[in-house]
């Protein structure tokens, strides 16, 4: 009867009766003594007060007038998780996939592997866009053979946008387009990450499945810039297999994992494994060693 009772009361928050959410943990009747424990998860004074008059009325008024009831209320309240202010920027219209390829240590093949994987998606039917973050060493004009090309304006609902360079079905934008080849960029960061936005925003892309992104090697402004300004889908990380290179590409794959960035790691590239030279087809030279290989469980 006492149970049933209880079946009137609603949970303070949860919307459900006291014996369906469970809330109801223990009942022990001796003659005219009830004892309920109660477990709710609202921690307020008034929610706990509130609980105590309804269970007092309701067995007082459809039990028994005169039983003596004690209560016992527990607080579950869930613990709020800290709240982490995510890097992270606002979709643009027409993209709908940002992948990141990223390297720890330079010269490890970080752009080849990113022309590599933009000319293929081409080649497979997919609309594709490459964005050469590297300000300080482009050399995506040299490896799609653009590189006397310059970007032309287009006239976008009224405003003049940056016409990406197309080469092997890749749209492609980069900071050696508008920079002399033997000219060195010698910004800081605020300069470089406004270059790299303007490559972003007042360019007209168009519509596009893929947007690689060429990051320069490390961890600096100009990731942050990327992760603040795009909604990145996914990262790659380049790596040659030494210690050398994985430890670089450890602390790469440590950036995107930081609860502020929350990018996913699609994959290690492991490049540079081994050479076959041109007079021996069949021979493989692991020059860091065979051991070398599998480079993801060391990472």
């Amino acid at each position: 009867d006492v149970l049933k009772a209880l079946e009137h009361i609603t949970v303070p928050g949860e919307g459900q009766n006291m014996v369906e959410s469970g809330a109801v943990t223990n009942i022990q009747i001796f003659g005219d003594e009830v004892e309920i424990d109660v477990t709710i998860n609202n921690p307020s004074l008034q929610a706990r007060k509130k609980t105590e008059v309804e269970i007092l009325k309701i067995i007082h008024r459809e039990v028994y007038e005169k039983a003596k009831i004690k209560i016992n209320i527990k607080v579950d309240a869930p613990t709020a998780k800290p709240k982490v202010n995510e890097i992270k920027g606002k979709p643009i219209p027409g993209i709908t996939n940002i992948i990141a390829v990223a390297s720890g240590k330079g010269g490890v093949g970080k752009s080849t592997v990113t022309a590599n994987l933009a000319v293929t998606l081409a080649k497979m039917g997919f609309k594709v866009g490459l964005l050469d973050a590297d300000i300080y060493g482009p050399s995506m004009p040299i490896m799609f053979d653009v590189a006397n090309e310059k970007p032309l304006a287009v006239n976008v609902g009224g405003k003049s946008k940056m016409k990406p360079v197309e080469s092997y079905g890749v749209k492609l934008l980069s900071i050696g387009f508008f920079t002399q080849r033997d000219q060195a960029v010698i910004w800081r960061g605020p300069m470089a990450s406004k270059a790299l936005n303007q490559m972003i925003f007042d360019a007209h892309w168009g519509e596009l499945d893929f947007m690689l992104i060429d990051l320069p090697p490390g961890t600096g402004d100009i990731h942050l810039s990327i992760m603040q300004a795009l909604p990145v889908t996914g990262a790659v990380v380049v790596s040659t297999p030494q210690e050398v290179a994985l430890a670089d590409a450890r602390k790469g794959v440590a950036m995107f994992q930081q609860d502020s960035i929350h990018v996913p790691v699609l994959g290690i590239v492991e490049n540079m494994a081994y050479f076959t030279p041109a007079e021996l087809p069949d021979n493989k030279y692991y020059i860091f060693g065979k051991e070398a290989q599998n480079i993801w469980p060391r990472i």
